[in-house]
């Protein structure tokens, strides 16, 4: 498979245009690589999207207790990865090659620091995100040996540092832990990505605009942000990948009728241009008013780079293969070209 590279605010493959006709398939047994890992399971079903017209899918690595995964301490200090994560991420890959899908891996997610008190284990990410020692540690510990080992492989196009981190910093289910914490370790981790794996491309899932855009909240995922809590070069963002679902368009807009860059009034969603931006998450079921294949369609004429719908497998409501496929196969055979470029 060729590397996955940017020319401004396009992606490419081999020097030529690739367009993200994604999914999500976030997890098969949840705590799936170090836990549960079905490899016959996760090699069947990326081969039945590939044939399905998916060139690209998004899988949470290390989901919320990190079971079998990361070890990490009460004082939230990533002492080392069980041997058998490392392992099932190998044949993930693996079969991603084999069946010719890319990966975007989510490293974290907003679970890892939901329900302190039916769930201990989230006491201890949250003490991770609120100390500098912390963050340190799943850099260095985590995310550098994660590069690595497979940042060599262009079937890891790219990585997702977290899963919808405006609920960490929001909701009291997830601790209310502010922007700086959290974008501190989105500039530690980017940073230790770009050094080890530099061909390996960087994004955060943000849920909406309300902190991705200087016209709301403030971008607080931005170079400048991001580098003025570590002054590193490195800490930095490769493309955007923001989710919607309907409850967002009412008070932003649907990005499928929008392009990515500038302000509501001039056609934008407001993000800031100069980088590729995909859809990272969309109900598969399509959106309201629209079929899911009109939203690939309509997200691709307004300048979005990809749709990645959750899910693949139908691991909740929001629709599964059998929506999914009608679409992805449709927009397959009308640019082939631009899915799978030759």
């Amino acid at each position: 498979m060729e590397r996955i590279t940017i020319r401004g605010e396009r992606f490419e493959a081999n020097g030529k245009p690739v367009w993200f006709c994604g999914a999500n398939t976030p997890w098969h047994n949840w705590n799936d690589f170090g836990g549960e890992y079905d490899e016959a399971w996760w090699r069947g079903h990326l081969a039945q999207i590939r044939e399905a017209g998916v060139n690209a899918t998004r899988v949470w690595l290390n989901c919320n207790n990190g079971q079998g995964a990361v070890d990490i301490d009460e004082g939230g200090v990533v002492r080392g990865v069980a041997q058998a994560h490392w392992r099932d991420l190998r044949s993930l890959f693996a079969a991603a090659e084999s069946a010719g899908v890319y990966i975007m891996g989510t490293l974290l997610s907003f679970d890892h620091f939901k329900d302190i008190g039916s769930r201990p284990e989230a006491a201890r990410w949250r003490a991770m995100l609120g100390s500098e020692r912390g963050v340190e540690s799943f850099a260095e510990h985590y995310v550098r040996p994660f590069a690595e080992y497979f940042g060599g492989n262009p079937v890891l196009w790219s990585v997702d540092l977290m899963n919808e981190p405006d609920w960490v910093h929001e909701e009291d289910f997830c601790g209310k832990m502010p922007w700086e914490a959290l974008s501190r370790l989105f500039a530690r981790c980017a940073a230790a990505l770009h050094k080890a794996a530099p061909a390996t491309l960087v994004t955060v899932g943000m849920s909406f605009p309300k902190y991705h855009s200087e016209l709301y909240e403030g971008d607080m995922v931005s170079d400048e942000y991001l580098q003025s809590l570590y002054k590193d070069d490195g800490a930095f963002l490769d493309f955007l990948s923001p989710h919607y679902y309907d409850w967002i368009g009412e008070r932003y807009g649907s990005p499928f009728t929008l392009s990515p860059f500038g302000p509501r009034e001039e056609g934008g969603w407001g993000l800031r241009g100069g980088r590729p931006a995909l859809i990272g998450e969309c109900p598969a079921l399509g959106t309201a008013g629209s079929t899911l294949t009109d939203d690939y369609l309509n997200a691709m004429r307004h300048g979005w780079q990809g749709v990645m719908p959750w899910t693949s497998n139908g691991v909740d409501k929001c629709g599964g293969f059998e929506r999914l496929s009608a679409a992805t196969r449709r927009v397959a055979a009308e640019y082939p070209e631009l899915v799978f470029p030759r």
